[in-house]
């Protein structure tokens, strides 16, 4: 990976964009934690692949029974071994290896992490990574995260589906719980019937999440979360 390094050093302040997707998502879900149970979510992401890597943007705006309001955001840029030096990193199901950063914004504080992370090719995703991270924390004693993502593609009969998610695990600190969360999306694709160029979902989320934000679940004040949420999704 010094390789990666030294030619991530020299990289121009603009890349060739290969590909990139950009979707607004709806949720409403009855059992959140931390907060009023009935919630809405409203959610933009950006995902792209360059000529130096890949990069994840979203934004939640969450809007709370109370009148409370929110915004959270993650910026997730990775810069690819074999994109920038022009050799081949894959061996069994590694694709490519990658030096992973993400930064993660809201009211309340911003966290820098910065680690390294792997493509690989399964047969019948669409994509599967694995990214391990040195948290920076703003508030709290710095830790470790562990985060995972897929997409797996499916059709039964005439109609198509995607099964996607994430996992993110961090460790125990002074200050801090260890947290587990995991987002699954179970999702309907409703554009082939409506005849429209751009994909259109219907389906569900289930989030669980364990010590959420790292606070430890107890009986006086609980933050595990088992939460399913209606979901809509269009893609631009």
């Amino acid at each position: 990976m010094a390789g990666v390094i030294a030619s991530s050093a020299a990289l121009p302040l603009s890349a060739e964009v290969l590909w990139q997707d950009f979707s607004v998502t709806y949720l409403k879900g009855h059992h959140y934690r931390v907060g009023t149970p009935t919630q809405q979510v409203y959610t933009i992401e950006h995902a792209a692949a360059t000529s130096w890597g890949d990069s994840f943007f979203f934004l939640d705006h969450a809007r709370e029974t109370d009148g409370s309001r929110s915004n959270y955001a993650e910026w997730a840029p990775r810069l690819s071994a074999s994109k920038l030096t022009g050799k081949s990193y894959s061996y069994g199901f590694v694709d490519d290896l990658l030096l992973s950063t993400t930064v993660e914004m809201s009211e309340l504080q911003t966290n820098f992490l910065y680690g390294v992370g792997a493509d690989f090719s399964v047969p019948g995703f669409q994509f599967a990574q694995l990214n391990a991270y040195r948290r920076v924390n703003d508030h709290q004693t710095n830790n470790w995260q562990l985060t995972g993502v897929w997409a797996v593609p499916f059709a039964l009969g005439q109609q198509s589906f995607l099964f996607d998610g994430f996992f993110d695990w961090t460790n125990t600190t002074a200050d801090q719980r260890s947290s587990f969360n995991t987002n699954i999306q179970l999702k309907w694709g409703l554009h082939p019937l409506l005849g429209l160029s751009q994909p259109l979902y219907m389906g569900l989320e289930y989030v669980y999440w364990r010590n959420k934000y790292g606070i430890a679940d107890n009986p006086f004040f609980r933050t595990n979360e088992s939460n399913m949420n209606l979901l809509v999704k269009v893609h631009f």
